[in-house]
């Protein structure tokens, strides 16, 4: 079934993907509904989820891996009246989701147009009003941003002083690895993982840049899911930052 669905991604056409993805997803969904999985996001009960090739779980609905499965378990308790938002790169399902809920107020960005967004921003210097957002969702951007350290003074100042930012990347033990040497795509998926890659941090190589802007932060590892009903992944890390 995983194959299937990555072969219909490589058979038809992205703009018709795109246009009629919805209705795609419907299609999809019926080949793998049942009891045995539920995703919290779309709320769709399943038989399975879609094993891709990366090892990484889908949901044939709404589109979510695991990583945003369970970013919305985390935020979900927080989505309180008059909250505001900031989701940078969102996912379509978080899109969506999120821009349903009308009474938060919920801004989507992306700097190259490459996710649905609201607004199209440079998170080195996003121009936006100091201390604007309850809760900054900022999941697997920063290994892409060169500057990443003033990316990090910048989600500092625009986040409330009582507000969380969720931070995510893929990460690896030891040290952080960049070298500004390395810039053709070749090399940065040879070395950082994805063509698009300029580093590849560590929990705590990340932990410690985030300090030097000012947060604290907790770090969340899970490892004990025994019963995943939602598809969660179970070596996952997700860093919390505050001020």
């Amino acid at each position: 079934m995983g194959v299937m669905y990555e072969n219909i991604k490589n058979i038809l056409p992205h703009k018709f993907l795109k246009k009629n993805e919805a209705l795609i997803r419907k299609v999809i969904y019926i080949f793998y509904k049942g009891n045995q999985r539920q995703c919290p996001i779309c709320q769709k009960k399943l038989r399975k989820l879609v094993h891709l090739k990366n090892g990484d779980f889908l949901c044939p609905y709404c589109g979510s891996l695991a990583r945003h499965r369970r970013l919305w378990v985390l935020i979900k308790p927080l989505l309180i009246d008059g909250i505001s938002i900031l989701d940078i790169s969102p996912p379509r399902c978080f899109y969506k989701k999120l821009k349903k809920l009308r009474d938060i107020h919920y801004i989507a960005t992306d700097l190259e147009g490459d996710f649905v967004a609201d607004l199209n921003l440079d998170l080195t210097d996003t121009k936006l009003p100091p201390s604007e957002f309850d809760i900054i969702l900022c999941y697997h951007v920063l290994e892409h941003i060169e500057k990443d350290q003033s990316a990090i003074s910048e989600l500092y100042r625009i986040l409330k002083s009582t507000g969380k930012c969720f931070i995510q990347t893929p990460f690896k033990e030891g040290d952080v690895f960049e070298d500004p040497s390395i810039t053709t795509t070749e090399e940065r998926k040879i070395h950082f993982g994805q063509e698009d890659h300029v580093r590849i941090y560590s929990v705590q190589g990340l932990k410690s840049r985030l300090e030097k802007a000012g947060f604290k932060i907790e770090i969340l590892s899970f490892s004990n899911d025994t019963n995943n009903f939602f598809g969660f992944s179970i070596t996952e890390q997700v860093l919390i930052a505050t001020k």
